[in-house]
Parts: C-alpha cells; structure tokens; sequence
C-alpha cells in the first residue's frame, strides 16, 4: 500500500503548477456594529491599539441596556457608575467615530477590505451646533411612551434617551412629530437658541472601508405579553424586571422609589416570577437566559433593602448561579434577606379586588399554593434582536433557530464566525452576563487587532480556480458557494464565473456543483488526480505488491 500510495504522489508531483501565496491588502480601519457595554469594551481596546475605530449604535445614544439597570450582580456596583465614564471615554477618544442613530445596509469584499455602507438615519438635530440645553425637549407637546423606562413613563417627539446619553444631542422621531405628521407645530425649532433643529435633514448613506468587524447588537427582553395567563399589559401591577430596574433606579420616573405602578402606594407583599420566555419549548424558547436567576436574587435583596417590612416570594424552576460569588449572593438573598424562594412554575395571575392572586404550586410539598400579592415582577428571559436574521444576511455569517449568531468553533473559535474578519462579542451570540460579554468583547478585539496590525496578509493559495474555456456561465457554483466568493466576470464577449481568492475558503462544494468541469481546486485539480489514478492502475498492471484495492478506495475518495 506504502508503494502505491508513493507512485500516485509522484505521478501527481509531475502535474504540479507552481503556486503563490494569496497577498491581501489590510485597511487599518475597524467597524463595530453595536453601542452596548460589549460594543463600547471592544472599540475602546481596538481604538487603544492605534487602530480607528466606527461604532455604530442604531439608538440616538451608546450605552445598550446596562444604561437602564439600577444596580449589577453579585456586589451591587452601580451600573451607571460603571458604565458612563466608559461611555465619556469612547465620545473623548482620537480613534473612535460614534455614528449613532445608524444602520448597516450594506458589507461586500473580504478579510482586510471590507466595503461597508451604512445609514444615518435623519436626526433633524445638527449635533455640531447643538448644546444640549433641552429648552426643546421642555416645550415639544407630543407625549409618547418612553423606550429607555420601559413605557413607564413618556418623553416628546424630541428626545434624548436619557440625561447621560453620548451623544448629548436629542432627535427628532418623526413617527410622532407633528410637523413631519402634518406640516404644524415646529415649536422645538422656535425656541432652540443654537438653531440647531433642521427639517430638511434626510437619511444619508456613508461607504467605509475596514478591515475587520466586530459584531456586538446585543439583545432584546421576551415579550411577556405572550404568556397571557399572568396578565403582563392587563394588570398594571404585573411589571418585567426592566420596568422593576427603572422603578428602582435613583434616575428613574419614580426617583428610586418601590411604588406600584397602579396607585403609586409602596406594595406590601411582592412575588417574583422566573423563567418567563425561557426553558419553554411550548413558545419556542428552549435555551437558559442565564441572567434571570441572579437578576431576580439582585431585584428581591434590592426590594429588600427599600422596603423591609416587605414579604417576597420568588418562584423558580431551578437557581443557575455559575459565576464568581454567584452562588454566595444567592444564598445572602434567601438566609440574610429573608426571601422565600418556593420551587415551583407559576399558573396563573388574576386580579381581584385590588390584589393579584397568584396561583403556582410548591413543587417540594407537592400540593398547589395561592399568594395574595400587591406587586408580579416577571422575569422574562433574552431573545435575540428581531432582525438579527436580517443583519446576519447582510454579513454572511451564519445564526441559530433563536436568531443567535454562530460562533465558528463552540469550544476552540467561540468569538469568530464563518467569514473570516468578523467577529462577535456578547449576547448577540447568546446568553451571557456583563463580565462575560466585556471579557468575549476584549478576545474580538484581540482578534480584530491580530489582523489589522499587519500591513497586508498572506494566506494558503489553496482556492478554487475557473477555467474560463469550459464555464459556461451557468452560475450554479454561486448559487452553492457558502462564503459568496463567486461573481459573474465576461470573458471573450459571454459571460463566466470568477472566483475572489480573498473570500474563498477552499471548501470543493462549487467543484461537486460544476457539470462542465469549469471549476477546480489548486492542488487538487483533475489533471493532478487522473495522473494519481493511472498511477495506480500503471502499477496493478505491473504486478504491484502493494494494497492496490485500498490504494483505489483511497486515490477515488481523494
């Protein structure tokens, strides 16, 4: 066998091409998609690298959903506290671009040049004369539900989102305006002394190139409408645990004060409910959020803490404390802070005479239970962003049946994704908590540097070729190719395949598709392999000594 296998390779020697390296130029430019406290870490590290950075955040201000909770587990840090200086840091740093109420509509190109385009959306505020003086927001008549307190409260069809947001510059949204709705009003720009209002600012599409792309769009809380049998937008008194985070936080509608949201009036009786929107396959989410647990032990020692003459009750399927004093925190809530967690799912959540009743069942006692409550908080689990799917399409990187992105290695290559160059950082790729998403941003970031520190970079020339005088145009490799590496090219008037070496990846699925022998793999191309076949059958008609069988098997599957 040792024989045969050693005369196909020299048979093969004999057709070898030679072939050099792939040569790509790198931009030292790098975009990361998405201004939560995973896009901020990676940017910061990037920019520190002396690499230019653009961060695009599709809300008015950077800062994600960390700048709406009160306090982090397990050591009650502020969130604020931690997140803003971050936030002041990238608005004051050299290399990084803030493009923030902006989209990405557009990525073409490859590894080290990509040629991206995105949308800034028409703010109808020039941020460049803006003062952020707020006489504008004081005086807009439109009342609309607030986003950033979770609908708690409302804002004006001028907005910032809230009094720390980076950019301090408000925008116009022109769904509610009633000057973009009907032609009257213009109050905002009447009263704005930096004139900075302008109607006449329209969307605007930007083209950059970059070398690498680190993804990092976070995610968005389980809509807890769905379970309809607890009453969430019925029952003004069931509230989420965004809304609990901003009924708690000092900057809050309510001043950090624990008040029902029906009355106003401190409850006195106050259950927790975990797991809504996750670990049930029943509403297509089977995955753990993984944050719910220990958010919830955080809201119930925080409700403690301002009201202690409280009774609270936590119903859960099972606690999930993985991480660093996790567990110990978990423990402080139930034997030093008195709250009484019940294993157990919870049915039901009516409302009767001004209470809510809520009916579950004590899995250890084994018989059904009722509480009489003043104040549901319901724990609803992270789903991806709904157009996850879409932004994933325009990349060409692969996503989950939840709309979370695909690393390319679980184990080994958990921040990469199937296109070389792109990278993903945070809960866009799946449930994770703050210092796991700074420590994966931090790993995109090294990744993203290891590329964009070179001038240029070589790879294997190991990639698909087209023989121009047998393609006949038909495009089925394209229609197969999974890094979209193949364009439409004229050759001698009619049209043919080519294939972008800097994209391919050298995987054969565009070889198999080819029915006319067009499409080749370097190194591996028909010539190369019938030499390897006649080799062995030349050494069978000799009387060769070796496995010559097994030697077929193996040149066939070659």
């Amino acid at each position: 066998k040792a024989i045969d296998l050693v005369r196909m390779k020299v048979k093969k020697v004999a057709k070898l091409q030679p072939l050099d390296e792939i040569v790509l130029p790198v931009t030292r430019k790098a975009l990361v998609i998405g201004g939560g406290v995973a896009g901020i870490q990676a940017a910061l590290d990037i920019a520190d690298g002396g690499v230019p950075v653009i961060l695009v955040e599709k809300q008015p201000s950077i800062g994600g959903h960390m700048a709406q909770y009160d306090k982090t587990f397990p050591t009650l840090d502020c969130a604020s506290c931690i997140l803003t200086p971050r936030m002041v840091d990238v608005a004051m740093h050299p290399n990084i671009t803030i493009m923030s109420y902006s989209e990405l509509e557009e990525v073409s190109g490859f590894v080290g040049d990509y040629e991206v385009k995105i949308r800034r959306k028409a703010r109808s505020v020039d941020v460049e004369k803006c003062t952020g003086c707020g006489d504008c927001m004081e005086k807009c008549p439109v009342k609309v539900e607030s986003e950033f307190e979770a609908g708690l409260t409302t804002r004006g069809a001028i907005y910032t989102p809230f009094a720390q947001a980076v950019p301090n510059a408000p925008a116009i949204d022109r769904e509610h305006c009633l000057f973009f709705k009907s032609g009257k009003c213009g109050i905002c720009k009447k009263v704005c002394p930096a004139d900075a209002i302008d109607y006449e600012i329209e969307d605007e599409i930007v083209t950059e190139h970059v070398g690498a792309i680190v993804v990092a769009t976070g995610f968005h809380f389980f809509d807890a409408t769905l379970y309809t049998e607890y009453g969430y937008g019925r029952y003004p008194d069931v509230i989420s645990w965004l809304q609990f985070e901003r009924l708690t936080n000092a900057s809050g509608p309510t001043g950090g004060k624990l008040k029902r949201p029906s009355d106003g009036t401190p409850p006195e009786t106050i259950v927790f409910v975990h797991c809504v929107g996750s670990r049930d396959p029943s509403k297509g989410f089977a995955y753990c959020s993984r944050i719910c647990c220990m958010a919830t032990a955080k809201h119930a020692v925080i409700a403690r803490s301002k009201l202690p003459d409280a009774r609270i009750y936590s119903f859960y399927i099972d606690i999930r404390a993985a991480g660093k004093g996790y567990e110990e925190f978990v423990r402080r809530a139930i034997e030093k802070e008195d709250i009484e967690f019940i294993k157990g799912r919870v049915s039901r959540v009516i409302q009767k005479n001004g209470k809510l009743i809520v009916r579950a069942e004590d899995s250890f006692m084994g018989r059904p239970m009722e509480v009489e409550a003043d104040l549901v908080v319901l724990t609803n689990g992270a789903a991806a962003q709904a157009d996850s799917p879409k932004l994933a399409q325009i990349l060409g990187i692969g996503y989950d049946q939840y709309g979370f992105f695909n690393e390319l290695h679980p184990k080994l290559r958990p921040v990469e994704t199937n296109k070389a160059g792109i990278f993903l950082a945070g809960m866009c790729q799946g449930p994770k908590d703050i210092p796991e998403s700074v420590a994966q941003a931090s790993a995109a970031a090294a990744k993203a540097l290891a590329i964009l520190s070179n001038a240029e970079l070589k790879r294997e020339p190991q990639v698909a070729e087209v023989n121009p005088s047998r393609c006949t145009g038909c495009m089925d490799c394209q229609a197969v190719c999974f890094y979209d590496a193949i364009t439409e090219a004229e050759f001698q008037g009619r049209k043919i395949a080519e294939v972008n070496p800097g994209m391919c990846q050298g995987c054969g699925a565009c070889t198999a598709q080819c029915l006319d022998g067009a499409m080749e793999i370097r190194l591996f191309n028909d010539e190369q392999i019938h030499a390897e076949i006649t080799g062995l059958f030349a050494a069978e008609a000799g009387g060769s000594s070796g496995a010559g069988e097994t030697a077929r098997g193996e040149a066939a599957h070659e």
